[in-house]
């Protein structure tokens, strides 16, 4: 049995230790946001938050993240409430196909999450980690950084606030 907190929700799994998260999330949780890709941690679409760190899903065993806060792209918002992040991808209508979206968008979730001002240059930094074919690239970027100017905007207002 493993315990973890996924979304701020604890929740208990049976599965071998060395069982990748991502297996964890998708086939016992429930929670399909982050995707299968390559398996090998170099594609980016399996990324979720561990404790403020973006981290590959795919290749990280369940133990490793046992007592350690995760978070989904499900912990973000929801289709009815979409969180700040998820917002601004749909203003800039900046998902294409939506394979890869997943996992960028959490790498983006971390970086809002550590840094209050963030330059292109920064949000290219952090993303690149990904392989997107879908050719948003630039609304991506515009998504971020709207999203990077609410969250600045509305900080004091949400001072421990999920963002």
């Amino acid at each position: 049995m493993t315990t973890l907190t996924i979304n701020g929700v604890s929740r208990t799994v049976q599965s071998d230790p060395d069982t990748p998260l991502l297996y964890v999330l998708r086939n016992q949780l429930g929670l399909n946001a982050a995707k299968y890709g390559c398996g090998l941690g170099q594609c980016g679409a399996c990324t979720v938050i561990v404790d403020g760190e973006a981290v590959f899903s795919c290749v990280t065993p369940v133990m490793l993240v046992e007592n350690r806060s995760v978070t989904t792209l499900e912990g973000l918002g929801t289709r009815e409430q979409p969180g700040i992040l998820q917002q601004a991808f749909i203003d800039e209508q900046a998902a294409q196909c939506g394979y890869c979206i997943p996992g960028v968008m959490m790498r983006a979730q971390a970086l809002l999450e550590r840094e209050a001002e963030i330059s292109d240059a920064a949000i290219r930094e952090e993303l690149e980690p990904h392989l997107c074919r879908c050719g948003t690239h630039m609304r991506i970027l515009r998504a971020v950084r709207r999203a990077a100017n609410i969250m600045r905007a509305k900080r004091p207002a949400l001072a421990g606030a999920k963002l």
